[in-house]
């Protein structure tokens, strides 16, 4: 069994207007040394398996099909045995 811990993120060149209403926030609650705030998505799966290379491969394929958008997305993970 494997724990994956998803992380998915904006592009840099993709605008982030999530991002930018939370650093606007911070700043209102006087935080100013706030440069800049990209928001994400974090996505926890547990996978039945024994293989980690299967498990690899399934976790690529769900973030290319579903969990992420390529166009403007990125991600990465992490898996650990369980």
């Amino acid at each position: 069994m494997y724990l994956a811990k998803i992380y998915v993120t904006l592009k840099p060149t993709v605008n982030d207007p999530q991002g930018l209403t939370i650093r606007g926030g911070l700043h209102s609650l006087g935080f100013d040394a706030v440069e800049a705030v990209r928001a994400g998505k974090y996505i926890e799966i547990t996978l039945d398996g024994d293989d980690k290379a299967s498990a690899e491969k399934q976790i690529t394929e769900m973030c290319r099909k579903l969990l992420a958008n390529p166009v403007i997305e990125d991600f990465r993970f992490e898996l650990e045995q369980r």
